[in-house]
């Protein structure tokens, strides 16, 4: 049966400034790197071989992945990265620190547009600097297809055709397959692996730089499920 691990990348710069990250490609801070060096040692000490690993275009999770797979000595292993992965897109709020938004707008606005999932926050406008379509990253994606802000129900609309068309079809062969990814990419695939509810998966905290290793059976589904730093770990989605 094959193995999917899933790290959320390490602390980054705007984790500990308390921002909202969204698409804005900020870098890891010192912790979260030491978090994807522990989580490297972490998937190493388990003896299992991956075969391919996935990863977003952003760079705290592609370095996130880098470290990992220095620290297991697999830096050779296949890489596929891909916008589907990144996190979910904040809109304007890409960049606000979370407690003067919420001294602003309110703290139940601001849980709202942080935690439910189908609300989007503000979104950006099309000559916002910040907007994707003009990064050369997204060039190749079509217009329509960049966000200027996003629900958790749309980051799982992106992130599921990812999924059934290059993440799955490796799984579904036998191979072990790594994702360095983000929260709430990490939620949307969590979300349909184990079948949490719409209501149910906003409380789904994912840490940052620890491995969740699940077993799946032939039809991908769970057979077991765990984080491999307890210490640092809430409980992991139940399985059936």
């Amino acid at each position: 049966m094959p193995y999917l691990a899933m790290v959320r990348h390490g602390l980054s710069a705007w984790n500990q400034e308390n921002r909202f990250t969204g698409w804005v490609d900020v870098d890891l801070a010192p912790i979260g790197i030491e978090q994807a060096q522990q989580a490297g040692d972490l998937l190493r000490a388990e003896a299992i071989e991956f075969d391919h690993a996935f990863t977003s275009v952003l760079r705290r999770a592609i370095r996130t992945l880098w470290i990992a797979l220095d620290r297991m000595d697999r830096m050779w292993l296949p890489q596929t990265l891909s916008w589907r992965l990144n996190e979910r897109h904040y809109g304007a709020l890409q960049g606000l620190n979370k407690a003067e938004t919420a001294a602003k707008h309110g703290d139940e606005q601001v849980k709202i547009w942080r935690r439910s999932f189908d609300v989007v926050p503000p979104s950006l406008s099309l000559d916002d600097p910040m907007h994707p379509s003009h990064d050369p990253r997204y060039r190749d994606v079509p217009a329509a297809m960049l966000p200027a802000t996003e629900s958790l129900k749309i980051t799982l609309d992106r992130v599921m055709p990812y999924w059934s068309e290059a993440i799955a079809p490796r799984l579904q062969d036998g191979q072990n397959v790594l994702v360095a990814a983000h929260g709430n990419s990490l939620r949307a695939l969590a979300k349909h692996l184990f079948g949490i509810g719409d209501q149910d998966i906003i409380g789904l905290e994912i840490p940052t730089g620890n491995p969740m290793l699940i077993e799946l059976d032939a039809g991908l589904r769970p057979v077991s499920a765990r984080y491999l730093d307890k210490e640092r770990a809430g409980p992991v989605p139940a399985i059936g």
